[in-house]
């Protein structure tokens, strides 16, 4: 692959949020030192117990560290404390290719894009195991339905970004539902986004994953639900009030079946529980319609502020050969 010669003036910033990844950091910090000469590579260590902060040292890293425990939590300080017009970020357990970084920044800059998303493509069943692939198939189909269809693999690692959109972003989420909400923040304000495929491999010896499936599959799954609620608040409550009104009908068929044949009703409980839930139905909708107004407002400032931050791109990189 030839190299990527970006412009002088251009700050590339890598950054790398690492937890007890002494094996792995000292690799992708090197890989992207030679992918991107001229990138500042920062590891932001999470209260690791072993020597990763040490390791990325060594390896050339600029290191600091984050102590609130949650990936969310350093992703948050990593766009808030660094400065730079191109943002790449990468996990620190060497699973991703670090090469395909230049071509990922030359199609932000050619877009020019918000966004580019490293799709993950593999055939190790060590590296993306089958839990995780249906998990993560799962959960994209489903903010794909929600937000807009323009993202597969809704839970990569591996992103570029411009300026724009780490200045806009307000990471609210604390741990591994950070991929969920970087997606969401980009199909909510309509942000140019891009996938490439890039190689997903396994990680190296003495390396263990994080990741719980099942703990931090629920986390991802509410903060999916409360991303919808709180970004499609019509939709969400509207189903909520037709979940109640389809148990209130079902309810009260068998009491209505009983007046219509003897005049009486004599399982006024059930009667009163199920008008009591028509009630709440038009309460969870009028609450909807509220709140979308408010919703609206609220992305109209985002929008503007999104588009307040300076979006000045430099000319076109050029290739030079190996």
């Amino acid at each position: 692959m030839a190299a990527v010669i970006f412009p002088a003036h251009l700050r590339i910033a890598v950054l790398i949020p690492c937890y007890n990844e002494e094996t792995a950091v000292s690799q992708v910090v090197q890989g992207f030192q030679r992918a991107l000469p001229q990138a500042t590579v920062y590891v932001y260590d999470n209260n690791s117990r072993d020597r990763t902060a040490e390791a990325a040292r060594a390896a050339g890293a600029v290191v600091r560290r984050e102590p609130l425990q949650g990936k969310g939590n350093v992703v948050r300080r990593m766009f808030s404390d660094i400065e730079a017009d191109i943002y790449v970020l990468c996990d620190g357990d060497a699973t991703y290719d670090a090469a395909f970084a230049p071509e990922m920044i030359e199609a932000l800059l050619d877009g020019p894009l918000d966004m580019v998303t490293g799709a993950r493509v593999t055939d190790i069943k060590t590296a993306y195991r089958s839990g995780h692939r249906a998990g993560n198939a799962l959960l994209s189909a489903m903010v794909a339905r929600i937000f807009g269809n323009r993202i597969k693999d809704m839970l990569s690692g591996y992103r570029v970004f411009s300026r724009r959109f780490v200045k806009s972003f307000p990471a609210l989420t604390s741990g591994f539902e950070i991929e969920t909400e970087l997606t969401v923040h980009a199909l909510e304000l309509r942000m140019p986004t891009l996938e490439i495929r890039t190689p997903y491999k396994d990680r190296p010896a003495g390396s263990v994953s994080k990741l719980s499936t099942f703990r931090d599959g629920c986390r991802i799954v509410l903060a999916v639900f409360v991303l919808i609620k709180g970004e499609r608040p019509l939709q969400f409550f509207s189903l909520v009030a037709l979940f109640l009104a389809l148990v209130s009908g079902i309810l009260i068929a068998p009491v209505l079946i009983e007046f219509l044949e003897i005049g009486l009703v004599p399982r006024l409980p059930t009667a009163v529980l199920a008008m009591g839930l028509v009630g709440i139905g038009f309460l969870s909708l009028a609450c909807g319609m509220i709140l979308d107004t408010v919703t609206r407002g609220r992305r109209e400032m985002k929008r503007m502020h999104y588009l307040n931050i300076s979006a000045t791109w430099p000319g076109p990189p050029r290739e030079r050969g190996e």
